[in-house]
């Protein structure tokens, strides 16, 4: 299949455009950039230049593809992949990089209230595979969970960081996270029973409390 992949060299994207090239499809990807080109086309990919905002240039890739990813173009199949607020690789990633940020920033590995509450997560490869999927087998306006995590506890998520940064651990106020201080103290976790059982798909990559342990001082 020929598919049309927009944010191809983000976190998420590089991933998803390695996955379905290693499964036989092929893969054109809008660039923003030469230097972003030049990345997509190392790795295998066809690029085409343009930003988002450029509504031609997506519906001339979109019209060249099988099947798109991120864009729902009229005339192609569509569904929905909902992702965790923490899709990671390699210790990086989504709200616990936003914990790490602020850990190295402030000297102390945080966490809201009691750090009870749960974030569930997906790595960033197992969430590629997930995409493919979605692209090969799934029905038309049907949506899907990617989470890999049902929820880790922000204590031990801040407690990883923590160690990993010789930092020390602590409860800290909602009002230290901003705007993000009343979703960061929100219990939140999710399943993907119906996704794994509907779809064949099965995480194996690390966890998020495994992959945290890539974190640097």
């Amino acid at each position: 299949m020929r598919v049309f992949v927009t944010g191809g060299t983000g976190l998420i994207g590089s991933a998803v455009v390695a996955e379905l090239l290693g499964h036989g499809h092929t893969v054109l990807a809008l660039a923003r950039s030469g230097s972003s080109a030049a990345v997509l086309e190392t790795e295998g990919a066809e690029s085409i230049r343009g930003e988002l905002a450029d509504l031609g240039t997506l519906r001339a890739g979109a019209a060249k593809a099988d099947g798109v990813i991120h864009l729902a173009s009229r005339g192609v199949r569509s569904a929905a992949v909902r992702m965790p607020r923490t899709v990671h690789n390699e210790g990086r990633g989504g709200f616990a990089g936003l914990l790490t940020d602020m850990a190295r920033r402030t000297g102390v590995s945080g966490y809201p209230g009691a750090g009870a509450q749960r974030w569930p997560a997906v790595h960033a490869l197992d969430a590629a595979v997930l995409f493919r999927l979605v692209l090969e087998k799934a029905p038309a306006g049907t949506a899907w969970h990617a989470v890999s995590d049902q929820g880790d506890a922000v204590r031990d998520i801040a407690t990883v960081i923590g160690r990993r940064l010789g930092l020390p651990v602590e409860a800290v106020s909602q009002e230290t996270f901003g705007p993000l201080g009343p979703i960061f103290a929100t219990d939140q976790p999710s399943t993907s029973t119906h996704t794994r059982q509907a779809l064949g798909w099965e995480p194996r990559q690390l966890s998020l409390l495994e992959d945290l342990e890539n974190i640097q001082p």
